[in-house]
């Protein structure tokens, strides 16, 4: 089992910046692959981004150049540092696990976070 809290969201004017943190707790963290999933009104969800349990990234084409994911498995953190934000990023972000990263990219997950919410005015 994996425990996952989500924390850092907000409200931000278009350009600005907000740093999203994920606390895991639980069993092997650091084995398990680690992603930000967003899911607007009337949309589905979606990858934002994903890091491997050996650190590799995967990033949505929409926030690369923007956004930038990383892990502390000392600290069991996953955190999603947003630059440069448009209102179109404006969603409930989710953190969530897998042991199977391809299963993450496509927005699947075992186990998922309560969500924190990304507002970003115009």
């Amino acid at each position: 089992q994996v425990q996952l809290v989500e924390s850092g969201g907000g409200l931000v004017q278009a350009g600005g910046s907000l740093r999203l943190s994920c606390a895991a707790s639980g069993r092997s963290f650091r084995g398990y692959g680690i992603a930000w999933i967003r899911q607007a009104p009337g949309k589905e969800r979606e990858l934002v981004a994903a890091i491997s349990s050996g650190g590799d990234t995967n990033y949505a084409d929409s926030v690369k150049g923007r956004f930038t994911i990383s892990r502390d498995n000392a600290k069991n953190t996953v955190n999603l540092q947003m630059n440069g934000l448009k209102p179109e990023d404006t969603a409930v972000y989710y953190c969530a696990a897998s042991l199977n990263i391809v299963a993450l990219i496509r927005a699947k997950a075992d186990y998922w976070g309560q969500g924190t919410q990304v507002t970003v005015s115009s």
